[in-house]
């Protein structure tokens, strides 16, 4: 009898020595600086992977919401640029009447500033194109794009296609 109730007494020490290790280990993990680096660059990639899928996309049959679309996903110098060229590319693209659906296959963040709130990615896009007459196509492009944090949301700021190497 007494050499059970040791060992329930060491097994109620052990448990809450362990629930206390625990957490200790939790709170300073919660608190820590690294941790909300990556869930700031966490963040930087998502939400840059969707606006460069969202700038590289177009509905022929919908151009002015897309292009709504696309200066909800900008910011800073690129979103002046379609602000300023808006209704000119609405009437360019709605002639063309081409669609594209972009698909970000691989991204990676390359530089964040999690204090100033910039980063900068790099992406490459599947993008299949159907013109208003002929076959659709696809293509593999790459692209680099800058961000800027807006409160709780990252939109670009630029957005620029890199040159693909032919080896």
């Amino acid at each position: 009898m007494r050499r059970r109730r040791l060992v329930l007494i060491a097994g109620l020490v052990l448990a809450l020595a362990l629930c206390g290790v625990s957490g200790w280990t939790y709170a300073r993990a919660r608190g820590d600086g690294d941790l909300a680096y990556a869930h700031s660059r966490d963040a930087a990639l998502a939400d840059g992977r969707r606006g460069i899928a969202r700038l590289t996309s177009l509905d022929a049959r919908d151009v002015d919401a897309d292009l709504a679309d696309w200066l909800d996903a900008t910011t800073g110098p690129l979103g002046d640029e379609l602000r300023a060229t808006r209704a000119k590319s609405a009437q360019v693209l709605k002639e063309r009447g081409t669609t594209t659906r972009a698909e970000v296959t691989d991204a990676a963040v390359t530089e964040l500033d999690d204090r100033s709130g910039t980063a900068r990615l790099i992406a490459t896009v599947r993008v299949e194109a159907r013109p208003r007459t002929g076959a659709p196509t696809t293509d593999r492009k790459r692209f680099e794009a800058a961000l800027a944090r807006t409160g709780h949301r990252w939109k670009l700021t630029s957005l620029t296609a890199v040159a693909v190497g032919t080896g």
